[in-house]
């Protein structure tokens, strides 16, 4: 082997996992400050526009947990529709999504 070649590793699986965890652990931190400030505005619990805000924030949250096990359980990143991978780009805008854009708009 000569010593002109430069040397290159792949990147091992568990710092992949560990940058996913990072991501989804600051939309999860992102997410739950959202929810505290909309908490802290004492909007009446009769506000629609509040109460949705409040609800897909909680529906998000749950999503990043559900992706939290994907990672753990190795199916992180495979569409829960197609079985098919979901798009790099689309995980680095969203990283708790479950779905491809295909399928996400047949679930939409």
């Amino acid at each position: 082997m000569s010593i002109d070649l430069p040397r290159t590793e792949p990147r091992s699986a568990h710092t992949a996992a560990d940058e996913i965890r990072q991501r989804l652990e600051h939309a999860r931190t992102t997410r739950l400050a959202q929810l505290k400030a909309l908490d802290e505005t004492g909007g009446s619990s009769d506000d629609h526009l509040m109460s949705n805000q409040k609800d897909g924030i909680k529906r998000a949250l749950k999503e990043i947990e559900a992706a939290f096990l994907r990672v753990e359980d190795g199916s992180y990143g495979t569409c829960l529709g197609c079985s098919k991978p979901v798009p790099a780009e689309r995980l680095e805008i969203l990283p708790h999504t479950p779905y491809c854009v295909t399928c996400q708009s047949r679930a939409a």
